[in-house]
């Protein structure tokens, strides 16, 4: 996903996306969704989260 993509969807969740860095803008809306601000955080590649809309790039090398 493109960071104005990620961008719009953090202003649609109510927060404010600044000059945030991918990585932690992604956290943020994790968090602010209820879920798990997990995003590049998997050490071996793998992850449980099978339904998550960030598994595509967060388990990208």
């Amino acid at each position: 996903m493109k960071m104005a993509e990620i961008q719009k969807k953090a202003k649609s969740l109510g927060l404010k996306p600044g000059k945030m860095k991918k990585v932690d803008l992604i956290r943020s809306i994790q968090s602010q969704e209820g879920n798990f601000s997990c995003f590049q955080t998997s050490a071996n590649g793998q992850c449980s989260q099978e339904s998550c809309c960030w598994r595509d790039d967060c388990l990208v090398d």
